[in-house]
């Protein structure tokens, strides 16, 4: 499918993999494992049509509050995979990074987070930026602790302002990624739950009543269709 607008970074709010394994009569448990295949498909989709930035919303500051047994799994899944698919990275030339606060995440998720970060920081193609104990409200609060340990907070004033903005935005988790040009959701709600929250402000969304672990790359290809067709203003005039 061709398509002349091409987004330069997109975000999935990954939802719908509990709800899919209730459907199914099947544990949670195997929800969280389809929805890692799901993601694998979409990757490798994204890779292939040339996305060049992949924001995947893995595991949200608020994921603690659920059952300590479902946290303790989906942390250890992350953990795996991270290690498993380093073929798949190297393929692909697939670059992995990480968004969140990695320092209240188990020592072990930590130390395989780094490893591909470093395993895979030459790699050239696309870049997955895996949001992992993230949240946005956390992220832009960083954001600013940094600003103040580099003394880069600016008073009041509407050129301070400005220049706190663009402050802000450089001492987020990732300043080098671009902003996203769209926001996935999948599972039917319609919110973005404290996803990339600054990042977004003039994302476009699109939202899929599709379970996660149902998602191939031909939705993906659906949801770039849709976005190509949509004119971005950024609050100017047509």
């Amino acid at each position: 499918m061709f398509m002349e607008k091409l987004p330069v970074h997109v975000g999935i709010i990954m939802d719908g993999n509990r709800r899919w394994a209730k459907n199914q009569g099947r544990p949670g448990t195997e929800g969280h494992l389809e929805g890692i295949k799901a993601a694998k498909r979409v990757v490798k989709a994204a890779s292939e049509i040339g996305l060049k930035y992949l924001s995947l919303y893995t595991f949200s500051t608020e994921n603690w509050k659920r059952a300590e047994r479902e946290v303790r799994f989906l942390l250890s899944l992350i953990k795996k995979y991270l290690k498993k698919e380093y073929d798949f990275y190297r393929r692909n030339g697939i670059r992995v990074l990480q968004s969140g606060d990695i320092e209240k995440l188990p020592e072990e998720l930590r130390k395989e987070i780094l490893n591909v970060e470093k395993d895979t920081c030459g790699f050239t193609g696309l870049t997955v930026n895996l949001a992992i104990n993230y949240g946005g409200r956390g992220e832009i609060a960083r954001a600013v602790i940094r600003m103040y340990q580099d003394n880069d907070f600016k008073s009041s004033g509407r050129e301070e302002e400005d220049e706190t903005v663009k402050q802000i935005s450089l001492h987020l988790d990732h300043p080098e990624i671009p902003d996203p040009d769209l926001i996935i959701r999948t599972g039917g709600e319609k919110r973005i739950s404290n996803f990339l929250l600054w990042q977004s402000a003039y994302a476009e969304l699109y939202f899929s009543d599709k379970l996660w672990p149902d998602w191939h790359g031909e939705d993906l290809m659906q949801a770039l269709s849709d976005y190509s067709k949509r004119e971005r203003r950024f609050g100017g005039s047509r």
